[in-house]
């Protein structure tokens, strides 16, 4: 029986990650090209306007959404590739989501730097916002960037969850726990209308703050990570 040392399971890892990254169009072009064509369009909307007041753009946030199908295609379309390779599930995942965390870290830092930029010009001078809002800005910089940090990675979960229930159940199996998970919100929503709570729900959400939201994000990325590992390793590719 052959023993893979730390060091031997952690270089493996590393070449899931290589492995992922082998498609330059999928974490590099399509990003920079999501973001350049975003900015140029909020420019001219914001030019167009004839208003002097804030003008703000959420484009931005296209970039957030398109690991969503990133998260899908990590699985359907690499998964099969990576046990053609003789690499481990654990492996896979784990490097899978390294690479996801990599992607989600350089998204924050734009994010950050444009809202920084934008401060510093009062908008590109124009008074226009696609990266700085107020609310992700209240704990500063640091807070704004591990908002885009726990979006990036919760919206990649969701798209590698997905990928993996249907994997693993088919479509028919999808659909039944989507509409359960939807059933849930709805009866949640309807308990918080009886209780006349709404309310309380929303100041909570407004005072809780950036980071303790950020990181109950995280939390429920998380739950829906371990999930997907455990029907990923009774996976069949």
């Amino acid at each position: 029986m052959t023993t893979i040392t730390p060091a031997v399971a952690r270089g493996r890892i590393f070449n899931v990650v290589r492995m992922q990254l082998i498609n330059r169009m999928t974490f590099g072009w399509i990003p920079l090209l999501i973001l350049g064509g975003v900015f140029v369009f909020s420019m001219a909307i914001w030019l167009m306007i004839p208003y002097g007041g804030p003008k703000y753009s959420g484009g931005a946030q296209a970039l957030i959404w398109y690991l969503f199908a990133v998260g899908l295609q990590s699985l359907t379309l690499t998964f099969p590739f990576s046990q053609a390779m003789s690499v481990t599930r654990r492996e896979f995942f784990f490097g899978t989501y390294l690479t996801a965390a990599m992607s989600a870290a350089l998204l924050a830092v734009i994010f950050t730097l444009g809202g920084m930029l934008e401060e510093a010009t009062n908008g590109w001078g124009l008074n226009g916002w696609m990266f700085y809002t107020d609310w992700t800005w209240t704990a500063g910089p640091l807070g704004a960037a591990l908002s885009v940090f726990a979006a990036a990675m919760f919206t990649f979960t969701a798209g590698f969850w997905g990928a993996t229930v249907f994997k693993r159940f088919g479509g028919i199996g999808l659909t039944i726990i989507l509409v359960g998970i939807g059933a849930v919100l709805v009866v949640g929503l309807w308990i918080v209308g009886r209780l006349n709570a709404w309310v309380a729900v929303f100041g909570w959400i407004a005072g809780a703050g950036v980071v303790p939201l950020s990181l109950l994000l995280l939390g429920v990325m998380a739950v829906l990570a371990a999930t997907a590992f455990g029907m990923l390793r009774r996976l069949v590719p």
